[in-house]
């Protein structure tokens, strides 16, 4: 019973894993191109979205918290703490980038929505503050990426497996 409990509860944390990485892909697509856009309609909604799909990701990130603490297990693979230090730098880069992008917009006097819902600004317009988190958001983010890709690279053996399964199946 509870190794179905188990096995469901990785399911939902893959699940919440691929919306997550979808949900980055299109917060950069969309901050790379917003930023050097002219001041139009479409630069308003496209740093509407983004701001969006930012909270989303908190919302997704708190539940993959919560479905992570469930799975945690005492076994311990050789280099345990090489994979807990890379994902605690992944989790801490998860909630630094989105956190300091709601700080850039309210301190620089524009709110937030979650797609249309507005949501309450944690801080009054301040330039200094304004500053801070525009560079802070974007050097996060670059960093954030670096280490996504170090994740990438440390699944090589995983991205093999799954990829000899697949072709040894359909052939």
């Amino acid at each position: 019973m509870e190794a179905v409990a188990r096995r469901r509860t990785r399911d939902r944390l893959w699940v919440v894993h691929w919306l997550m990485a979808g949900l980055f892909v299109a917060l950069y697509a969309a901050g790379m191109v917003m930023v050097d856009l002219p001041r139009s309609e479409f630069r308003g909604s496209l740093y509407g979205l983004h701001k969006s799909l930012g909270v989303l990701v908190l919302l997704f990130l708190t539940a993959r918290i919560v479905l992570v603490l469930g799975t945690l297990t005492p076994a311990r693979p050789k280099r345990w703490w090489v994979n807990a230090l890379l994902h605690t730098a992944l989790y801490t880069f998860m909630v630094l980038v989105p956190m300091t992008g709601y700080l850039l917009s309210n301190s620089g006097g524009h709110g937030v929505a979650l797609f249309g819902l507005p949501l309450p600004s944690l801080v009054g317009k301040e330039r200094v503050l304004h500053e801070a988190m525009e560079n802070a958001h974007g050097w996060l983010a670059y960093t954030f990426a670096a280490f996504v890709a170090v994740h990438l690279a440390a699944q090589r053996k995983w991205a093999a497996a799954t990829w000899k399964r697949l072709t040894v199946r359909n052939a």
